[in-house]
């Protein structure tokens, strides 16, 4: 007869706690003891977020100075100024319907179904162009809006899909030409790549803004924030394309021999063997660039622009809702964490998808 061998059953969810955190003595100890600082903590927060805060504006903010709570009342007096910043009052629903194109056309982007070449391109080219037409106007009968009233959340939405949606590209060249087997070539691409990578973020968005225009003609210095986008995309390109290319170090160079032997040319080989596989290497890194990226987006203030975090800086900047920052600060960074959070997420949904894909 043979012997089976049956596994001990696996401890229950009780039984599994009481191993981790209250296997001995001191360990349960130090279990309660961090265990009561928590539920401190979340009950000092929910009173103070909560229960003892003021929701409504009809005291004004000294119904707010009256109680040890927060004062959200400053969000419904001057969420306007927090959204939409310097943008004209009466034409803010271009605004908000600028951010509603921007949202569709990145949900459609993360959909499968709009997965190929064509109709990535006519999402992105149809939602930028609409998101441009309601932003700037001067036609349709829409009030011409120059770039400097443009504010809030659009401005800071607007910048993040810029960036990456020209920046993405030039990232994938540079990392291409920096393999390339001509010294001159990738030795000149990685000069231009780490002299960017050694720069700061804040020092090229300066040179962009206010330096570039002395070296060049006026017909060719543009409006500011288009440049100031420029200087952000190479920025993000710089980086970007030290990922694609570590992806593509990823990739066993047989499959490349493969396809050369069976006679594909170099596009062929890049666009269907070598950058599919390179982006599934460097999937996670690329999101946590994207991340990085949307929240770099608030260091354009510096140079003069009136983007979300700025326009918080605003809100609460007069007199009556001065004492209020904490809770600007703090509905700012739920939005900041609303875009963080869905990138963060959809990645790993990207990540599972093509782990199954490989199988």
């Amino acid at each position: 007869m043979e012997m089976v061998i049956v596994a001990p059953p696996a401890p229950g969810r009780l039984e599994d706690l009481r191993r981790r955190f209250f296997a001995t003595p001191l360990q349960a100890v130090v279990s309660l003891a961090c265990l009561t600082i928590m539920v401190f903590l979340v009950w000092k927060l929910l009173n103070w977020a909560v229960f003892s805060a003021v929701f409504t504006t009809s005291g004004g903010p000294e119904a707010c100075q009256a109680t040890a709570g927060a004062c959200w009342s400053v969000i419904a007096a001057r969420w306007r100024i927090i959204f939409f910043g310097l943008y004209p009052y009466e034409e803010q629903w271009r605004s908000a319907l600028a951010c509603v194109a921007v949202v569709v056309m990145t949900v459609l982007s993360c959909i499968p179904a709009f997965w190929t070449g064509r109709r990535i391109a006519l999402v992105w080219g149809a939602g930028t162009g609409l998101f441009y037409l309601l932003m700037k106007g001067g036609v349709l009968g829409l009030a011409h809006v120059g770039e400097e009233a443009w504010g809030g959340l659009a401005l800071t939405l607007f910048i993040f899909v810029t960036t990456c949606l020209i920046g993405f590209p030039l990232a994938i060249c540079l990392a291409l030409l920096r393999r390339s087997e001509l010294p001159w070539i990738s030795r000149t691409t990685g000069l231009i790549i780490d002299g960017i990578r050694s720069l700061p973020l804040i020092s090229i968005l300066f040179t962009f803004a206010v330096v570039l225009p002395f070296a060049l003609p006026e017909w060719l210095q543009g409006d500011k924030l288009y440049r100031v986008i420029l200087g952000s995309a190479l920025f993000f390109s710089a980086y970007q394309a030290e990922i694609v290319r570590g992806g593509m170090q990823g990739v066993a160079t047989g499959q490349e021999e493969a396809a050369m032997a069976l006679g594909m040319r170099y596009w062929q080989r890049i666009s269907r063997i070598l950058l599919p596989q390179a982006m599934r290497n460097a999937m996670p890194a690329t999101i946590n660039q994207f991340v990085i990226s949307f929240k770099e987006t608030s260091l354009v203030v510096i140079v003069g622009f009136f983007e979300i975090l700025a326009s918080g800086n605003a809100a609460y900047g007069t007199g009556e809702w001065r004492f209020a920052y904490v809770e600007v600060y703090a509905f700012i960074a739920f939005i900041y964490f609303i875009f963080v959070f869905s990138l963060s997420r959809y990645g790993a949904f990207l990540e599972r998808r093509m782990s199954v894909s490989e199988r």
